[in-house]
């Protein structure tokens, strides 16, 4: 999810690219110290620690931005970006990892002006934070940052909301302030929850957005605070302007010193709030149950051909879930109540619904499956009535709510229909 990477027609050669600059970049930091100090070997007092972050860009995967930590020599001017947002198409099993929810992403460095050149050149906005640390501070950070570029500590586990390249950022820059950073953005309530965030910053490309959502389970949807909520990388450039640190004298003064945009955004932003789903799905399930009461009525065919689309989906969706929830560590996808919505019983129902076109009664079998998702939209209705955290998948009610009640009454009417024949 969060943006990492270069796009995918030049993920080759971006790689080698970056593989060699890598190296080079290790031999200079690694190197012994020349009569020129630079990054690597620089006191406390030379460095410059910086936040830059990177807005959304066009891919599915750049949509939540991106970030790193700059660090500059102020004597040499040699300036290194370190960020976690690395990963790799050819790695072996990748797909197979990515199916599973277990992705390796790996920590990169690179010469600044290189990163920012090519985020600028592709239009996304580029911002720097000058951040207030003191020179013990900024030779922490640099240890630890040097220390995690070596190559048996480079690779981490990642997570779409609570390990990527914003919160492994955030728990550098929190680790060297001594740990002042997290209590303060958990004492600050989050503006929206997981599944907000992500509908909103998918939201021009839809079809996703809306895949995203059906597959998010109650995980995503409780309350955040800003700690949390800085998985994205803009939230946490939010959020650390409201941060205080110890100005040495005992007066707290603020973490951001001062902030410049380096290059402004070229591309269409994300909106600022997420979309309301539950109208526009609401439509969509009014008008097919409409679709089907009118195809049942005067083209039995085509009704049959639009419910077995309807139902070969629920049951794909169905699928999906249970796999999801049981065979991965998609934890944001586990127990989601849209199972009870879309669920592979959904096939059982084909015969029935084609035997339907012709008026043929459906068997008691199908009768009782169909009571049962009935009641099972019932449940998933009632669920929302419950104290805590409830998943909030209305859209999805409002959707599907409409279809199973016609298919349940164009069955159930096939069924009558053949009890006043006889």
């Amino acid at each position: 999810m969060p943006s990492l990477g270069r796009t995918p027609a030049t993920r080759r050669l971006g790689r080698l690219i970056a593989g060699i600059a890598s190296l080079l970049l290790c031999c200079l930091l690694l190197a012994p110290a020349p009569a020129r100090a630079g990054v690597a070997n620089a006191p406390g007092s030379n460095l410059e620690v910086s936040l830059i972050t990177y807005g959304p860009g066009d891919t599915y995967w750049e949509r939540f931005g991106h970030d790193a930590i700059e660090l500059r020599d102020t004597v040499s001017g040699e300036a290194v970006t370190f960020n976690y947002g690395v990963f790799d198409f050819d790695e072996s099993g990748f797909l197979l990892n990515f199916a599973r929810g277990q992705m390796h992403y790996l920590m990169d460095a690179a010469p600044s002006d290189v990163d920012q050149r090519y985020y600028a050149e592709v239009g996304r906005s580029v911002t720097r934070q000058h951040l207030a640390f003191t020179p013990a501070q900024a030779a922490d950070l640099r240890d630890y940052l040097l220390w995690n570029l070596q190559p048996e500590n480079v690779r981490y586990e990642y997570d779409y909301y609570i390990r990527n390249c914003a919160t492994r950022v955030r728990d550098a820059l929190d680790k060297a302030l001594g740990g002042t950073l997290k209590p303060q953005l958990e004492a600050r309530a989050g503006g929206m929850t997981f599944r907000q965030q992500t509908a909103r910053l998918m939201s021009q490309q839809a079809w996703l957005m809306l895949i995203l959502d059906v597959g998010l389970g109650p995980y995503a949807d409780q309350p955040l605070n800003a700690w949390q909520e800085a998985f994205l990388p803009e939230v946490l450039q939010q959020e650390i302007n409201h941060v205080t640190v110890n100005g040495g004298d005992g007066t707290a003064r603020p973490l951001v010193i001062d902030q410049n945009v380096l290059s402004p955004n070229r591309l269409e932003p994300p909106p600022t709030t997420a979309p309301d789903l539950r109208l526009p799905l609401a439509l969509a399930g009014l008008i097919f149950a409409a679709l089907l009461v009118t195809t049942y009525r005067f083209a039995p065919t085509l009704y049959a051909v639009l419910g077995s689309i309807y139902l070969v989906l629920a049951g794909f969706v169905g699928i999906a879930l249970l796999i999801l929830w049981t065979l991965t560590t998609h934890h944001s996808a586990w127990a989601n109540a849209n199972l009870l919505l879309f669920n592979p019983l959904a096939y059982l129902l084909l015969p029935a619904l084609w035997r339907a076109r012709k008026r043929i009664a459906a068997s008691r079998f199908a009768n009782g499956l169909i009571i049962m998702q009935l009641a099972a939209v019932l449940v998933a209705c009632m669920l929302h009535l419950l104290p805590g955290v409830v998943q909030q998948n209305q859209p999805w009610l409002l959707f599907a709510l409409p279809v199973w009640l016609v298919m349940a009454a164009t069955l159930r009417r096939s069924r009558l229909l053949k009890a006043s024949a006889n």
